[in-house]
């Protein structure tokens, strides 16, 4: 298989299923999200119902005109009402994808995770999977969690690996290497994720991620660097090619995301998984191509 060298492989790669997915779209009423909405329509992978809390502007409704029968409207008194009816919108079936645009993390997730009305099963976790391109390394690497889940326990980190292991298929990576991260190559008690990692790994040996090679504990360098786990003598089909990073918890995953940002120039795209339909929550600080390849995810 060839790698994924960067997002545009996994741009063509949606372009080339010749469908478009439907997404409901929460507040649609910043730049960032208009030129979202217009490239995606443009590419030809999308169509859009849009849930406003307000007019329009402009540009947007020039786009809206522009593709009529791809841009259903909804207005809506405010935010959490835009949200909600965002939300009915896929639990009608009729959207692939739940977006934000303006709206506040906290008022979608509201909506999202309600009881009776929301996109969260009961029995099912919620996390946060992110896609990043960094130079410095040879292909585009997923991580996991460094937004959602604080701690994780064993039955959150069984469902984050089955997640990112199933999203790394949807991608085109067939047998993805999976690293469980943690400061040293060492399993210690009083480091409670590094046990459960031995049980994800027994049941990564099982089959229960299908044919995701899963290995760890390890440390960052080791699972990016062959060199590094050549010196430390590891032998892991995992060291020096991971395709992705499970964080202990949402300190380290977090601050490996801000640190690959702001100095190794990383572009990232990432979305909400364990909910019926992926949702993209883009911090309101993302670019607007990091928005629009978070949809790209997403849509794949």
């Amino acid at each position: 298989m060839e790698l994924l060298h960067d997002f545009s492989f996994l741009e063509q790669r949606l372009r080339g299923m010749s469908v478009r997915k439907c997404i409901a779209l929460a507040c649609p009423h910043d730049t960032h999200t208009e030129y979202v909405i217009e490239r995606a329509l443009g590419e030809g992978f999308a169509r859009f119902v849009l849930t406003t809390a307000g007019p329009l502007s402009p540009r947007l409704a020039r786009v809206a005109e522009a593709h009529a029968g791809l841009v259903d409207i909804v207005v809506c008194a405010d935010a959490a009402e835009a949200s909600r009816e965002a939300v009915a919108v896929v639990r009608r079936g009729e959207a692939d994808v739940l977006m934000k645009g303006t709206v506040n993390t906290d008022v979608l997730l509201r909506a999202v995770l309600d009881k009776q009305c929301g996109l969260l099963e009961p029995g099912r976790v919620m996390n946060h999977i992110t896609m990043s391109h960094i130079p410095a390394y040879g292909k585009l690497l997923m991580f996991s969690d460094a937004a959602v889940v604080p701690r994780p326990t064993l039955v959150q980190f069984d469902a984050i690996v089955n997640a990112c292991a199933s999203a790394c298929r949807r991608f085109g990576i067939d047998t993805p290497n999976i690293a469980l991260t943690h400061c040293t190559e060492k399993v210690n008690p009083k480091f409670e994720h590094t046990v459960a990692y031995e049980e994800i790994k027994r049941r990564a040996a099982a089959g229960a991620y299908g044919n995701a090679v899963v290995d760890g504990p390890m440390d960052v360098k080791t699972a990016l660097d062959a060199e590094s786990g050549a010196i430390k003598g590891i032998s892991s089909p995992v060291a020096g090619c991971a395709d992705v990073l499970i964080f202990p918890n949402i300190e380290a995953g977090n601050t490996f995301y801000k640190t690959i940002t702001l100095f190794a120039g990383a572009q990232t795209a990432g979305w909400l998984a364990g909910t019926t339909v992926p949702v993209v929550v883009a911090s309101r600080a993302d670019s607007e191509v990091s928005k629009y390849y978070s949809l790209v995810m997403a849509a794949l």
